[in-house]
């Protein structure tokens, strides 16, 4: 990216979810882990897909001098962490043998309890912002499900949760793009979704969990590429999965695959996942290139909705990779520029807006606190609200494109070179 500026095509990447492939397990409730409180953190952006937390004793200071461990990962990567029990979950490359590989870690102590190959095969072209396994994981306590790109091939596959075993592969399509390749896998009832739109072979697509058989696909005709992740909910009285792809942002049923409502435009590409305000009773989508367009939708209509259900939209908060973040009345984004913005999520007044740092990671919500983690690795703790309030800020010591996990009290945060968790000592 020349001068810093957004390349003229689109940023692939958007890692680690960086980047964007978000994970519903079940019926979209909260996951259960061990004690009563904990949540598993079961694929891109946490159990509701929104990269909020529920549990009330999370730890706040994430300064790495206090971390209770911090590990070395093979190769490279920008996908998020996940976390489920005593495992935590994230994917790398290793360049120089071709291979894609799932890495399971112990969240006690951070030691590597097994490493496997996923596939091997021909590196895709990228941008040199993302990396060769920026999809971030998803698990449901029985199977990890990953997806990657291998040449042109979308690559899917399940792994054993305790052994590693790979249980099935599939290549259900091809991605064309210059630019690599952070599709993350989603999980609904018996079903693991993956998005393919791109400026080829574009579709949507329901496989199996248990054999990775073709439960239902939906080809797209506009050749769009989209690196964001779907969010399902229980929106206006049904269940819908939100997805931006294909030129357009739009509402599907994730039992079929049939499209409910759409939105055309506002741009040709995304990155960002988009969000939900139960409050405001709307969803947000950024388009990412060739302009950064953000739309708030009613979630209530049938059909093409372009000119009835946009309730408001803005392009200088817009995010371009990382997701936003809703905290009760309000809606937190981060500019392609680095800046953050505070909208009144109902209305989209601009409360303020501040330097960060440019971003990649999305940002989360622990405790009332947002956490942003700019690409320096410089984490702002930021207490929404009518006025800007930074509450912390500390430094990993390296670069992040990765967003954080949360999990029974502890947090997991993956740089460029290591994996950290802060928080207590587990028993």
């Amino acid at each position: 990216m020349p001068d810093g500026k957004v390349p003229s095509e689109r940023v692939v990447y958007f890692m680690g979810r960086y980047s964007v492939l978000l994970l519903v397990v079940g019926s979209l409730l909260v996951n259960i882990v061990g004690e009563v409180g904990a949540e598993a953190w079961p694929g891109w952006r946490g159990p509701r897909g929104d990269g909020t937390c529920v549990e009330q004793d999370v730890v706040t200071e994430w300064d790495p001098a206090g971390a209770l461990w911090k590990t070395e990962l093979p190769g490279q990567g920008h996908a998020s962490p996940i976390v489920w029990g005593d495992r935590v979950f994230t994917v790398t490359a290793l360049p120089e043998t071709q291979e894609r590989v799932l890495l399971c870690l112990d969240r006690r102590t951070g030691s590597i309890v097994w490493q496997r190959t996923v596939v091997q095969g021909p590196l895709e072209k990228i941008h040199r912002e993302n990396s060769y396994a920026s999809g971030t994981p998803a698990t449901d306590g029985e199977r990890v499900y990953v997806v990657f790109r291998v040449g042109d091939d979308i690559v899917a596959a399940a792994h054993d949760f305790v052994s590693g075993r790979q249980l099935w592969l599939v290549r259900p399509g091809t991605h064309t793009g210059e630019w690599g390749f952070s599709n993350e896998p989603v999980l609904y009832k018996d079903k693991v979704i993956v998005d393919g739109d791109s400026k080829g072979d574009s579709f949507l697509i329901a496989l199996g969990r248990d054999d990775g058989k073709t439960h239902w696909r939906v080809d797209r005709g506009n050749k769009g590429i989209s690196y964001s992740a779907p969010l399902i909910r229980e929106l206006a009285g049904r269940t819908q999965m939100i997805q931006c792809g294909d030129r357009c942002v739009a509402g599907f049923d994730p039992d079929t695959g049939r499209e409910i409502w759409r939105v055309d435009g506002p741009s040709q590409e995304f990155a960002s996942t988009p969000v939900y305000s139960e409050r405001a009773g709307l969803v947000f989508a950024s388009s990412s290139w060739p302009k950064q367009i953000l739309l708030a939708i009613r979630p209530d209509g049938r059909g093409d909705v372009t000119e009835t259900h946009v309730v408001w939209r803005d392009t200088k908060g817009a995010p371009y990779v990382p997701s936003m973040i809703v905290a009760d009345d309000f809606l937190l984004t981060i500019s392609n520029s680095g800046v953050a913005f505070c909208y009144e999520a109902a209305t989209g007044k601009v409360h303020w807006q501040e330097k960060l740092g440019r971003h990649h990671a999305s940002p989360v919500l622990v405790n009332g606190l947002v956490f942003f983690i700019n690409d320096d690795g410089e984490v702002n703790v930021i207490r929404p609200g009518a006025e800007f309030e930074r509450v912390a800020t500390y430094d990993l010591g390296e670069s992040c494109y990765a967003s954080p996990a949360v999990s029974d009290g502890l947090v997991f945060v993956r740089g460029f070179r290591h994996l950290f968790c802060f928080g207590r000592k587990v028993n």
